[in-house]
């Protein structure tokens, strides 16, 4: 059975039409698709993302500890920063992608996704044993939400009271909020200026109350996956996976090679520098009408070189695209492919997996 995040009743009020992602019951969409998009595009909207796993690390070696297990590098960093990266399989497949929040000089707390929350905290606890430090799930404790668009800053600071301006880009603060301490952050999934909240079950529930009640657009996974999708950032399971490594994404910005060891740093290294990949995930732009699906195949010259992992008509764009996992042979910038959508070959060709320009406040 699904788990239900603490919004989900207030979900079913609203009308939304709920589907099982990641072992909860969570709102696909409220009204359609398209509004909910647009809305982030353009104005403000406001997503459920309790769902989303919260592991403590503490004690005198968790800074040594969260450089070993992930992939970018937060030596020496300021307290409030944000960093993205992954943690990996010895063999540099993708266990998950996932935020680190350095709290304080010896507490990280480390956002993973929902469907590998189990998955993460018994690799988390396996290498913790090494270390001198105490690691804690807190996924059942906190509940979260995301306030998304170009008007994100005014809501949060005018609706709900809490001042944000002063948060840059993958910055957060600890702030006392209705006698309670919340966490609020900058960093976004939609490729537009957005802010998350962490705090009780009981806190999130007000906020949302007062975001719905002031007008602001509640948005389902439908639009969070085709507005994080349009700006090229990966879905666990799709774009990474534990078969595929970051440097197969084309995230190697994310995998610090520099430093010092890292779990899957030497396959990382070994990728990197010879290329022992066999698939690349790159984007493709079709020539003609046609959704590229999830699993559809990818052809050249008349054989099977990959599959789909993400497709969609643009929202934004108006363009048939998708992202894909194919022969690296065949990655190169405009190279010509088929999308088989139906059985029938759609002519394409590779492009950026960017289709649409950020619009975050750096």
């Amino acid at each position: 059975m699904d788990k239900i995040t603490c919004l989900h009743d207030k979900h079913v009020a609203l009308g939304a039409n709920m589907v099982p992602f990641g072992g909860f019951d969570m709102p696909l969409y409220y009204d359609n698709i398209v509004a909910e998009h647009e809305a982030v595009r353009q104005k403000v909207g406001v997503f459920d993302v309790s769902h989303m796993g919260e592991v403590k690390v503490t004690g005198i070696e968790a800074e040594k500890f969260v450089q070993y297990i992930f992939t970018n590098d937060i030596k020496d960093a300021e307290i409030g920063k944000i960093f993205y990266g992954m943690m990996l399989h010895e063999n540099g497949g993708t266990i998950d992608d996932l935020l680190v929040y350095k709290m304080g000089e010896q507490d990280f707390l480390l956002v993973i996704n929902a469907a590998n929350i189990e998955k993460d905290y018994a690799h988390i606890v396996q290498y913790a044993k090494d270390f001198n430090v105490k690691t804690e799930n807190l996924s059942d404790i906190y509940g979260q939400v995301a306030i998304q668009g170009p008007e994100s800053e005014i809501t949060v600071e005018n609706v709900l009271g809490i001042k944000c301006s002063d948060l840059t880009f993958y910055t957060f603060k600890t702030i006392h909020f209705e006698d309670e301490e919340i966490i609020i952050s900058r960093t976004g999934y939609t490729g537009e200026d957005g802010f998350e909240i962490y705090a009780s079950h009981t806190i999130i529930q007000f906020i949302w109350d007062k975001l719905i009640e002031a007008g602001i657009q509640p948005c389902g996974l439908g639009c969070r996956d085709t507005l994080r999708f349009e700006v090229g950032l990966p879905l666990y399971g799709d774009e990474l996976s534990d078969e595929i490594s970051p440097i197969m994404s084309g995230l190697s910005m994310f995998v610090k090679l520099e430093k010092d060891n890292f779990l899957g740093k030497e396959a990382c290294v070994d990728q990197k520098e010879n290329k022992t990949y066999k698939q690349r995930v790159i984007g493709i732009e079709l020539q003609e009408k046609g959704i590229p699906r999830n699993g559809y195949p990818v052809q050249a010259e008349g054989k099977d070189i990959g599959y789909v992992t993400t497709g969609y008509k643009s929202i934004s764009t108006g363009k048939f695209i998708c992202m894909a996992l194919i022969d690296k042979n065949y990655a190169k910038l405009e190279t010509p492919v088929d999308v088989l959508i139906h059985n029938k070959p759609r002519k394409g060709i590779v492009v950026k997996k960017r289709f649409y320009q950020k619009n975050y406040k750096k």
